[in-house]
């Protein structure tokens, strides 16, 4: 929903404009990664540790490498370069040498005409492995006789932030509220599993590599360090991908299929099964958090306290950053004058912790939310009164001790929730359902949070686009940014016809492409509408002025004497006196050049260094309302309803955002009632879609979506970020609706109906 006033304002910001690549992709005409093929192409295969945490006395594959039709068997004695890679920390092993430290280690990779070939020179490698002990958990890690997985010991990383007088606030409050949760490890279920092409052209030594990325630049650095090759000499084209929600924005084949191509000097394809993906890929970091929240009679908040313990797995990727995000997120958008907040990532033989979307946030933000409910139980008054009396506004010191610069609509999202009818008449809904479905408990729950948008201090965060005019009128965008499936292509096309005053359908998107594109950062961290749309805004006044100057010799009139409007250069005083963009182009063309011409921008940093990406200056807001059904004889729990009501400066396509709160809300839903990645002495028990369920098209609620519009001042129209925060809130507004519904609290996820069964049962 946007108001009238910014339906007249605009032609194409904040429409539900189809997306522009949703033709091709539908049709089947999209290539994926996984859908290049060339002729005399290979087939590459990993071999992957068979335990979870060993020494590697021997590893021998000479007979691997006599089988007809196999023509490379690598181990690491075969990386020229650095044998490790990772966002932040680099410790993850191109190929084991001496020890493999969970199921997802690679020990070596093959190259072989058909995958008949490379399956039985798989299985012809000889590893000969001592097993060493098994940190199944945080607890063991940090055991003082603990086996060390890194030379470091089991702490990987920790912080620790503190504003004002944590004790002060808690004497000051006249009670609190205190308890301990666990959130679970969370695969990313993207429909295409990693998977990719390298081909090797031997004449230019230039390598390709075709895989589905975040971040092709990154990529492009890292396969370079490993291949110890020029980065120049190396194309990434990662753009687009089935999917990713944090996951492939790290290392996955990329170095091993530069590898193998590089040594056949033939075309290598990889793709993993999804047992593959589930065993190796970067989860969502499971957490041990406990919280305390102090507050007045009057409902004023005093004080937060926070210590949590991520388990990290193996190695470290991006898990400082997550862990980081997770503290800056865990006072949400309220009002603490007192707060102290802990964190340490430990090392395990479980799976590897990494980037997801909400990056920390949905760990946090599910024990805070369920406190605060508790606690507006106990003083009598409504939750979302609770939230409004300590609601975030922009100047307001956050949680962690600086001042909120960017925009907030915080207060918005809430009165908007409270004068809606799920919330407003939510007794007589429950008791109607109660009714009509007597086997049945039904319960409405409420939760809130901000989500960071950008990278945060310390980290480069900026973007790169390039704008071509072409000789027939069209516009050529090139942007670095990959397509993930989010719909940004769509959203950057809107602003640059929007700035130009010209037809979309004029614009084409090129993206993802090392050779062919700029740097515009990682698609992450819910930034690339804010960071991309101002570059882009930045190039349109920049083409805007190169098109002014050649029309001034055109019409022989001074550039302050002409002005732009619409794709015509048009004189103040002559009406008459008018060049077109595309009259402009063809003329250039004729003469042998081309209008062109490029734009950047950098993410305004917040004021407050607290450590590795803190603090943020932008924040995105939403409150959502969730309606469940609960069998109390089996203990399954249904979605019937939710309600997301986001504030994200202003909505670019609303059709986009809407999308991304629907999909955003199923996958809470999954994370909140049904996901878990389950490893149980470092063995993975449910490396499959039979056993790791997610929901299907017959679980999705009925939705709906209420944009609250609050633009920022420094943004692209006032656009801030929408990716992740849908899926933050979920969980803990299901929990708060089970708790209206059955009246038991729920700490732990995922919510099972073996979990639920068996707390109605305890509680009569």
């Amino acid at each position: 929903m946007l108001n009238s006033k910014l339906k007249d304002e605009f032609r194409y910001i904040g429409r539900p404009t189809p997306r522009i690549d949703g033709r091709d992709k539908v049709t089947g005409a999209t290539r994926y990664p996984t859908d290049i093929y060339f002729e005399g192409m290979l087939h590459g295969k990993t071999l992957w540790s068979s335990m979870p945490h060993a020494e590697i006395v021997s590893l021998k594959v000479d007979v691997a490498r006599k089988l007809p039709g196999v023509e490379a068997v690598l181990t690491w004695k075969d990386v020229p370069g650095h044998n490790g890679f990772g966002i932040i920390g680099d410790n993850w092993p191109v190929l084991c040498e001496d020890r493999v430290r969970f199921r997802g280690d690679a020990i070596a990779i093959v190259a072989a005409v058909d995958e008949e070939t490379v399956e039985r020179a798989i299985s012809l490698i000889e590893v000969v492995s001592r097993p060493l002990p098994i940190v199944t958990t945080p607890a063991e890690a940090l055991a003082p006789d603990a086996v060390r997985l890194h030379e470091q010991g089991n702490i990987m990383h920790s912080m620790s932030i503190s504003h004002g007088d944590i004790r002060e606030g808690m004497v000051s409050a006249d009670l609190f509220r205190k308890n301990s949760f666990r959130t679970q490890c969370m695969e990313h279920a993207y429909l295409e599993t990693e998977g990719g092409v390298a081909v090797y052209d031997e004449k230019e030594g230039i390598i390709t590599v075709w895989c589905g990325n975040q971040y092709t630049f990154r990529d492009q650095l890292q396969i370079a360090r490993s291949l110890d090759w020029d980065p120049a000499k190396i194309r990434v084209i990662g753009s687009p991908a089935g999917g990713s929600f944090g996951s492939k924005d790290e290392i996955s084949i990329q170095i091993h299929v530069a590898l193998l191509a590089l040594r056949t000097k033939k075309p290598v394809r990889m793709h993993w099964s999804r047992k593959e993906s589930i065993v190796v890929s970067p989860k969502r970091h499971a957490f041990e958090t406990t919280v305390r929240i102090g507050v007045r009679r009057d409902g004023t908040f005093t004080a937060i306290d926070l210590d949590l313990t991520a388990d990290t797995g193996p190695y470290d990727t991006i898990a400082p950053a997550v862990l980081n995000l997770a503290l800056e997120c865990a006072p949400g958008p309220y009002r603490f004058p007192h707060g102290r907040f802990q964190g340490i990532a430990v090392y395990t033989n479980n799976a590897v912790g990494g980037e997801f979307r909400g990056f920390g946030n949905p760990q946090v933000t599910f024990p805070r939310e369920i406190l605060i409910d508790e606690l507006a139980e106990e003083l009598g008054i409504d939750p979302i009164e609770l939230r409004l009396r300590n609601a975030l506004e922009q100047g307001d010191i956050y949680g962690l001790g600086f001042v909120v610069e960017g925009s907030v609509g915080f207060r918005e999202t809430l009165l908007a929730a409270r004068e809606h009818p799920l919330w407003h008449d939510r007794e007589r809904i429950t008791r109607e359902l109660d009714e009509r479905f007597p086997e049945k408990r039904h319960g409405v729950g409420v939760a809130s949070t901000a989500q960071a948008v950008g990278l945060g201090v310390g980290i480069p965060d900026y973007a790169n686009v390039e704008i071509e005019l072409e000789e027939g009128g069209g516009i050529t965008l090139r942007t670095g940014a990959s397509e993930i499936g989010q719909g940004n292509l769509t959203a950057y096309a809107q602003i640059l016809a929007e700035t130009l005053g010209c037809d979309i359908e004029r614009i084409t998107v090129i993206h993802g492409d090392t050779f062919l594109t700029p740097d515009s950062g990682s698609v992450t961290g819910s930034r690339s509408i804010h960071i991309v749309g101002n570059a882009i805004i930045n190039a349109a006044g920049s083409l805007i002025r190169r098109l002014i100057g050649a029309a001034s010799e055109e019409l022989d009139i001074p550039e302050d004497g002409l002005e732009y409007k619409n794709g015509r250069i048009i004189s103040r005083r002559d009406q008459s006196m008018v060049v077109t963009m595309e009259e402009l182009a063809a003329r250039a063309a004729s003469g042998g050049r081309t209008i062109q011409v490029t734009g950047k921008a950098v993410m305004r940093a917040a004021d407050a260094d607290l450590g590795v990406g803190m603090a943020h200056v932008y924040y995105s807001f939403i409150t959502q309302l969730v309606l469940v059904g609960v069998d109390s004889g089996t203990g399954e729990v249904e979605v019937i309803e939710v309600v997301s009501l986001p504030e994200i400066g202003r909505a670019i396509n609303l059709a986009g955002v809407e999308g991304q709160c629907e999909g955003g809300v199923v996958m809470g839903q999954g994370y909140a009632l049904l996901e878990e990645v389950i490893v149980e002495g470092g063995e993975f028990k449910n490396p499959g879609f039979s056993t790791y369920i997610i929901p299907t098209a017959l679980d999705v609620p009925e939705q709906s979506t209420v944009i609250v519009d609050k633009p920022d001042d420094h943004s692209p129209y006032g656009a801030k970020g929408v990716g992740e925060i849908p899926t933050v809130t979920v969980a803990p507004a299901v929990a708060n609706a089970l708790y209206d519904a059955v009246g038991i609290r729920f700490r732990t996820l995922p919510i099972t109906p073996e979990m639920v069964r068996r707390e109605i049962n305890q509680a009569g």
